[in-house]
């Protein structure tokens, strides 16, 4: 006879029960702002971080929350926690949400809200944010009894970092908070939640179908994006590289799932991608496309994306296969999990790429890194925006680097080589102020790792206000401002597409004194304008200890190169190195000698291949 086990039951309010279920699925740092809803909430927190269980972040403004807990879960993988209470608290995290629904990051949102007999009524600080929520999260709930509170978290948890991970709300009405009932508490993952089902396992035919076209493939390109990152596929994906010898581009969420030291890396490909990586996905002959989702700043023109190829789509989401581009063969499944069993698979049956399959196209590939290299430029006198983040890179190759949105986030895609989750930066949704809450998160996550932020001087200002958050816990983050007094993106923009109307993008009037402002927060500033200061202050900088402001002042006009112009296809770029002497609007390779300048439609003039 099974005997059974009896639970301990305890009298508690809904409060407890959220803050114990928190504690239960492993949360340590919860960010956040306190306010007259979510206060019942707070006062449980206040007992639980007496006793030494959890530790609340304080946050200055309910945005760096979201962003914090978001730049927590990139770091780390694991579930980000934010707090907000009712009306402005929770429209606050609007942009944090969105940001991580768009990037596919794990995060349990919770929400003060009015007591239930008032909702509807108007009441002060009402809004229905699980209403203006719901198309930027994965699930939300409103808890309506406080009996359903433990079960409730452990479905937020569940679904936030399962199948494709997303962002989940809870809103919690005072009054639930408030209330007392017998709590029995609910263990990690023992929930099961109807019709809920990810798929993880790939299709064994599919597979087979996949192997078969990497066997046949005389120019593959391994095409990695977030959901590499998510699942932890790193390893994976190096294998199947070098078994075939795959040459590797990236999104911009995917950087870092493959090491771009590596001899097989053309590192980021898409609007502000390495020439060789667009010209690599123009020409290859076979896409493996692994947790990407073919975004309109990775295509281009997206009838002429890789348009002379097959594709295999790997994604644990089925609603993006074939959202954008029809693939050849269709993989839905967990990333790390297909791809370990396609390379068991190809163990087994002693398949791999044979000798010299790729050799010509990974020699073509070389040819392109060498003609049309990443360049940073030198001036006597001023810093060039390029010449920053190289030496970050230099001094600190292996830390966490934060960024926010613009032409400093591209340079830094382009410059930095970055391991597994240490590229921190909202993609999808491009989110000004984002870089500093979230190195925040990532250096609570991380206190014994290096976290630094390459900041614009417009996008700094949009959360400044956390200096005071990284002030009062002191907080080791490092934070470089690139300031060209623009907004960088929207200047070259306006140059290169406005006819040079430069409307509201100058920053210089009014822009702070960054370092009297970090100082006056109690953050040290250190201010860089020349080049024979750089090194020297980026090495003060990583030494000190504590948090630090960096203002550099660089070139104003640089533009980020190479650009693909909106409308065009990859293989049409902007701004390449001068070198080539080519028009980049007229550069196709031809697929078959990889002669350079061969116009559509017409003959090879080298080896006579139509193209």
């Amino acid at each position: 006879m099974q005997l059974k086990t009896k639970v301990a039951v305890k009298r508690a309010t809904g409060g407890f029960a959220l803050i114990d279920s928190l504690i239960r699925h492993g949360v340590k740092h919860i960010f956040g702002y306190p306010g007259g809803a979510i206060l019942p909430l707070y006062d449980e927190l206040y007992r639980a971080e007496e006793s030494g269980g959890i530790k609340h972040i304080l946050v200055r403004h309910e945005q760096g929350a979201a962003h914090a807990a978001d730049g927590y879960a990139r770091a780390t993988g694991q579930v980000g926690v934010c707090f907000a209470t009712s009306g402005p608290g929770a429209t606050n995290l609007v942009t944090g949400i969105a940001t991580a629904h768009m990037d596919s990051i794990p995060m349990v949102v919770v929400t003060g809200q009015v007591p239930r007999p008032a909702i509807g009524t108007d009441a002060f600080q009402e809004t229905d944010i699980y209403g203006i929520t719901l198309p930027i999260v994965k699930h939300s709930y409103v808890v309506r009894d406080p009996r359903d509170m433990a079960r409730i978290v452990a479905e937020a948890f569940h679904i936030a970092s399962t199948g494709r991970p997303g962002p989940v709300l809870i809103d919690v009405p005072k009054d639930v908070g408030l209330e007392e009932f017998d709590y029995l508490p609910v263990t990690p993952g023992s929930v099961r939640i109807p019709g809920y089902r990810p798929t993880v396992k790939g299709n064994p035919r599919q597979i087979s179908q996949a192997i078969h076209l990497l066997t046949e493939a005389k120019r593959p390109l391994l095409y990695v994006g977030g959901g590499a990152i998510a699942a932890g596929a790193h390893e994976e994906i190096k294998e199947l590289a070098e078994m075939f010898q795959l040459p590797v581009t990236t999104t911009l969420m995917g950087k870092g799932a493959f090491d771009e030291n590596h001899p097989l890396s053309v590192k980021m490909l898409g609007m502000h991608g390495t020439a060789y990586a667009n010209f690599a996905v123009t020409e290859c002959d076979l896409l493996i496309a692994v947790g990407a989702r073919f975004d309109d700043r990775v295509t281009g023109k997206l009838d002429e994306f890789a348009a002379r190829a097959k594709v295999i789509h790997i994604d644990i989401d089925p609603a993006e296969v074939g959202k954008n581009r029809g693939p050849d063969v269709p993989i839905v499944g967990d990333v790390r999990q297909v791809l370990m069993d396609m390379l068991r698979r190809c163990r087994e049956t002693g398949v791999s790429g044979t000798a010299g399959q790729t050799g010509e196209w990974l020699h073509r590939i070389d040819r392109w890194k060498q003609d049309y290299p990443l360049v940073v430029p030198h001036y006597p006198e001023i810093l060039s925006p390029q010449e920053v983040i190289w030496e970050l890179a230099t001094q600190a190759p292996n830390a966490y680097y934060t960024t926010d949105v613009g032409q400093h986030q591209m340079w830094s895609a382009q410059f930095l080589n970055n391991g597994p989750r240490r590229w921190i930066s909202s993609a999808g949704l491009g989110t000004m102020g984002f870089g500093l809450p979230a190195a925040m998160g990532a250096k609570m996550a991380l206190p014994n790792e290096q976290v630094i932020c390459i900041a614009g001087d417009a996008s700094i200002q949009m959360n400044i206000q956390e200096l005071g958050t990284l002030a009062q816990y002191g907080i080791n983050v490092k934070i470089a401002i690139v300031n060209n007094g623009w907004q960088g993106m929207v200047r070259q923009w306006q140059q290169a597409f406005y006819g040079e109307r430069y409307s509201s993008s100058n920053m210089t009037v009014g822009m702070p004194d960054f370092v009297m402002l970090a100082e006056a927060y109690g953050v040290k500033g250190m201010l860089v304008s020349r080049p024979d200061e750089l090194q020297s202050a980026i090495g003060q900088m990583l030494a000190h200890d504590g948090p630090v402001l960096m203002n550099v002042k660089v070139t104003r006009d640089e533009n980020c190169y190479p650009m693909v112009v909106p409308g065009k296809s990859n293989a049409q770029m902007v701004g390449l190195p001068e070198r080539s002497k080519l028009e980049s609007a007229e550069l196709i390779y031809c697929p078959s000698c990889g002669a350079k300048n061969v116009s559509t439609n017409k003959f090879c003039p080298e080896c006579g291949t139509k193209v």
